[in-house]
């Protein structure tokens, strides 16, 4: 399926069973205590309003006709104490309920977050992040209702319409069977349109998902669209996913308000036919006045559970579609995790051996093919080459961002699958060909990776990159407050605050994926009398298109045709005069003309 399109809807891995709801229990079974009290609170106001239509049948029946004053103000009072409790317990119950509710949401977010924590990098290659962000936020907010007073309330009121049905008997039989002569119109009503709300609720979250994706992206890609004039474009895309959501809505409300509106007027004739059948076929004399008036409020009180039983089924239908896309989630596997057994990796020196490694991120399409080198601890190793030919592919195998399809990648002896994924990346410093600032100020950045250096610690790889200059510029120095994805910081000033990110971890193989790309060719020249000496004793894997960067290093490897086509120094290289050389020429051209 085409995952990564705002415009494709998803369709679910697997149908929806009981399998999902009885999962979704795990997360009420945590809430159980204050969900039981809650039920005894709402059984008890459930119960003593049940009272209310046998004093109102005492009140007309006996008291009235008896002319009581004393009597009718003390069973007056009595009723209206029924409805004060009922009131008093019912707010107490909403109360326990919200707080229930937002618990059981933070539950299934925390989950969700944690899980994402541990996927792997191609389930996000696969997806827009907007149609993630929706399951763990939207979604998860849409079923707390449903799995905290949902669950409650369904019990309630179906022992609700029992209590009602035994004092309904208790009152009147034929009465109470006119009552009950609409359920099975009701049953049938239920059993026309399931499939079609089901089927609706799963169309609007597909829907809410593309438009979801799309406002992200549009949002991430804002000054792309106002340099390209793209306005115009983007907010017809827009408009139509917006119309095909309120097309997905409207249909599926057709069928989700067709259930109240089949119990109110069921509601309706069944009163009308207590009348009907009290007054002119049973008669006064089986059937006063009183009685008539007590089974018409039964009758209100009987179907208005059934309406509750109607919406909360409505929304159980709405809940099942979002509980599918969060099970979902939750069932993505951690292909790239820890295998049982798997070992802390010690303390390494650094050597890195690829033997017949292949790889393809899609099946079939080897981006790698038996790729094999041996890399010295302390070595530096420049990757070179055409864009796709695999440079950054390489340099992720050996992080283990990705499972390799065949072959091993050992580090100082040690085969990265059956090492722990911490101990191995704890030892690597990684600075990626995007730099990702994080809202927080500079401090915060470049501390991300070990939270307990000291400012000197800080500052002092700062100065390394020669960061430093330019972060006391700032008013707040190391103290600046950056915006999400360092929207205040110019391309460069990112790339070197994440460069002192990284070589603040200290790590014994670092990384560097196009990490000079956005600096002026002094900053690099100052930058790299910095990285010589970090770079000494260490492993380090170092992407550059421009080859002055990497002239220098003990081994330059052309990455070409699934493979390493080259390999050696600087001049040995040139001296090959093969692919490496004619690159080095053609840059060399270029800078001259």
């Amino acid at each position: 399926m085409a995952r990564n399109k705002f415009d494709i809807d998803e369709n679910l891995e697997s149908p929806f069973n009981l399998k999902h709801f009885r999962r979704a229990l795990v997360y009420i079974r945590r809430q159980q205590k204050p969900m039981i009290i809650a039920f005894v609170l709402s059984a008890l106001s459930a119960g003593i309003s049940l009272s209310a239509p046998l004093i109102m049948q005492h009140i007309v029946d006996v008291t009235i006709p008896a002319k009581e004053k004393q009597s009718l103000v003390w069973w007056s009072m009595l009723m209206l104490g029924t409805i004060v409790v009922s009131v008093i317990l019912a707010t107490i119950r909403s109360r326990m309920m919200t707080r229930v509710g937002q618990d059981i949401i933070f539950d299934i977010r925390m989950d969700l977050f944690k899980h994402l924590q541990k996927l792997p990098f191609q389930y996000y290659d696969d997806r827009p992040q907007g149609k993630i962000l929706i399951r763990v936020v939207n979604y998860v907010n849409s079923v707390s209702d449903v799995l905290s007073n949902g669950i409650i309330n369904l019990v309630l009121e179906i022992l609700n319409l029992l209590f009602i049905a035994i004092f309904m008997f208790a009152v009147d039989v034929k009465l109470s069977l006119v009552i009950l002569a609409g359920l099975p119109i009701f049953m049938g009503i239920i059993l026309m349109i399931k499939t079609k709300q089901r089927r609706g609720w799963q169309s609007i979250s597909n829907k809410s998902s593309n438009l979801n994706a799309y406002l992200q992206e549009s949002i991430s890609g804002i000054r792309v669209t106002q340099i390209f004039t793209r306005e115009q474009h983007n907010e017809e895309t827009f408009t139509r996913l917006s119309t095909n959501y309120r097309s997905a809505w409207m249909k599926t409300m057709y069928y989700n308000f067709l259930m109240p509106f089949s119990v109110d007027n069921l509601a309706t004739l069944v009163t009308a036919a207590i009348y009907f059948v009290g007054l002119l076929a049973i008669g006064p004399k089986e059937a006063t006045f009183g009685v008539i008036l007590a089974m018409s409020s039964y009758a209100a009180r009987f179907w208005q559970p059934i309406l509750n039983i109607s919406n909360l089924y409505n929304s159980f239908i709405n809940a099942v579609s979002y509980l599918e896309r969060i099970f979902e989630t939750l069932d993505e596997p951690v292909t790239v995790n820890d295998v049982p057994g798997a070992k802390e990796l010690p303390p390494i020196q650094g050597r890195v051996t690829f033997d017949d490694v292949t790889f393809a991120y899609d099946p079939g399409v080897n981006i790698l093919e038996k790729l094999s080198f041996d890399i010295k601890a302390g070595e530096s190793v420049a990757l070179v080459g055409p864009t796709g030919a695999g440079k950054t592919t390489v340099v992720n195998l050996i992080s283990r961002f990705y499972n390799i399809t065949g072959g091993k990648i050992l580090i100082d002896g040690h085969d990265l699958s059956e090492i722990q994924l911490r101990s191995l990346r704890s030892q690597m410093g990684i600075m990626l060909q995007d730099s990702f600032i994080f809202s927080g100020t500079i401090m915060d950045n470049i501390r991300y990776g070990k939270l307990d250096a000291t400012e000197e610690e800080v500052i002092a790889a700062a100065k390394t990159v020669c960061a430093d200059e330019f972060i006391r510029e700032f008013e707040k120095g190391y103290m600046t407050e950056v915006n999400e994805r360092g929207s205040k910081l110019s391309q460069g000033q990112k790339q070197l605050i994440s460069f002192a990110r990284t070589l603040l971890a200290n790590p014994r193989i670092l990384i560097l994926d196009e990490a000079t790309s956005s600096i002026d060719a002094q900053t690099e020249r100052l930058l790299q009398k910095g990285l010589n000496e970090l770079l000494k004793g260490r492993t380090s894997f170092i992407i550059a298109h421009r080859l002055s960067t990497v002239k220098n290093c003990d081994r330059i490897m052309y990455v070409s045709d699934k493979g390493i086509a080259e390999s050696g120094s600087h001049d040995e290289l040139l001296a090959k005069r093969g692919r490496y050389y004619k690159l080095h020429s053609a840059q060399k051209m270029e800078a001259t003309v």
